[in-house]
């Protein structure tokens, strides 16, 4: 897993590539959340477009940093996921709570 951050204006932009499994969700939180907690920064975009692969301890591991961020009034929001991450998003619910989009200036300008 690779992974890469940047800020925009209040927003934490993260670059994803690789597989989020049980191999590296720890990996990914640990990452995320230091840069959460050590930026000012109150909303969490994930660029997708190089994520391979999710499974379930990747779904929970972006469940709790949807959970962190929304407990201060933040929104989570995901670019660019292929078919296969789509899928898996659908059927577990993810868009339930976690919006998608089709580019990072469009989910930029709507958070």
């Amino acid at each position: 897993m690779d992974l890469t951050a940047k800020i925009t204006d209040n927003i934490l932009i993260c670059r994803v590539k690789g597989d989020l499994d049980h191999h590296t969700a720890e990996e990914f939180r640990t990452f995320v959340d230091y840069n959460l907690e050590n930026n000012p920064v109150k909303h969490l975009l994930l660029d997708l477009t190089n994520l391979s692969f999710i499974d379930s301890s990747g779904i929970g591991t972006l469940i709790g940093r949807y959970k962190k961020v929304s407990s201060v009034g933040g929104k989570v929001v995901v670019v660019n996921e292929n078919k296969q991450v789509s899928r898996v998003f659908e059927v577990s619910g993810i868009y339930e709570i976690i919006s998608s989009y089709s580019s990072i200036s469009k989910a930029i300008n709507d958070i």
